[in-house]
């Protein structure tokens, strides 16, 4: 009898005691039945790949719910960036307040949430049976979860950094072009909203023309659509000339009127009188 199915009878064959060996080898040969042609372990091992799949998916869409430019802003004590600017929790927003260090933080974190769950996926799925199709469902719930965060009401930004990151994980020659492409916009023309449409239109045609088809072109052709359209906001301001350049920062809220006081000039002088003679 051979030494892996001896091996196996306990698992199988305890809760019924000890049969005869005739009778003994039909419940255990189904252990290993990769051996012996039994279908019922590829089923099973087909149900755990797509729950490994959907765990990886939701585990990356957690990820990518995390606002970092939120996160970096609160604990370095500054502004929610929701609240000023174009409100858009993102790296270009933040850098409106003037803390370059907060922006650059908050570039690199929402970079790293889109490529660090596409790496991990690139280097450990195989033994979990991991294909490009779980690759590029990953790195779409990434980005995903930075345009609409569970985390903060499903409320997120455009996701340019984050697609930045799928995109380097994916393929780092693609992530290249792509970055590339953005950053020649940039320096021209001083928009990074017109350098991150430009960019996301390119992204899909460099997989396409190069890398070909399949669902990781699914996914780049994906996000570069979501990125357009998250921006359509910012078309119409390009289009008026109302957007703004990149390191300008955001216009100072509205100062607060002051009380208006039913003594007119009279009253505002007797003020005035009043505060000389306070500070003597």
């Amino acid at each position: 009898m051979r030494s892996d199915v001896r091996d196996a009878i306990p698992l199988r064959c305890s809760f019924s005691g000890w049969p005869q060996r005739k009778q003994e080898q039909v419940p255990c040969l189904r252990v290993v039945g990769s051996v012996h042609n039994d279908p019922l372990p590829l089923a099973s091992t087909k149900k755990m790949e797509i729950a490994y799949t959907l765990a990886a998916t939701l585990a990356a869409y957690l990820i990518g719910s995390l606002s970092f430019a939120v996160i970096v802003s609160r604990l370095m004590g500054l502004n929610d960036p929701r609240t000023y600017g174009s409100g858009n929790p993102g790296a270009t927003n933040v850098l409106r307040s003037g803390n370059k260090r907060a922006a650059i933080l908050t570039l690199v974190f929402d970079a790293l949430k889109g490529f660090v769950p596409v790496l991990l996926v690139k280097i450990y799925g195989p033994r979990f049976g991991f294909g490009d199709g779980t690759v590029a469902l990953v790195g779409l719930a990434a980005f995903l979860g930075h345009v609409w965060p569970v985390f903060f009401r499903f409320v997120g930004g455009k996701g340019v950094a984050t697609a930045a990151g799928v995109l380097l994980g994916i393929e780092p020659l693609l992530g290249l072009a792509t970055l590339l492409t953005w950053a020649i916009i940039a320096f021209f023309f001083r928009y990074s909203s017109l350098a991150a449409i430009v960019a996301a239109v390119f992204a899909p045609f460099y997989q396409l023309l190069i890398w070909g088809g399949g669902p990781i072109a699914v996914t780049v052709t994906i996000m570069g659509l979501l990125l357009v359209w998250r921006h359509s906001a910012n078309i119409q301001k390009l289009l008026k000339g109302t957007e703004s350049k990149i390191g300008q920062k955001a216009a100072p809220s509205a100062p607060v009127p002051a009380p208006h006081h039913p003594g007119g000039k009279h009253g505002h002088h007797d003020q005035h009188r009043h505060g000389h003679g306070a500070k003597r």
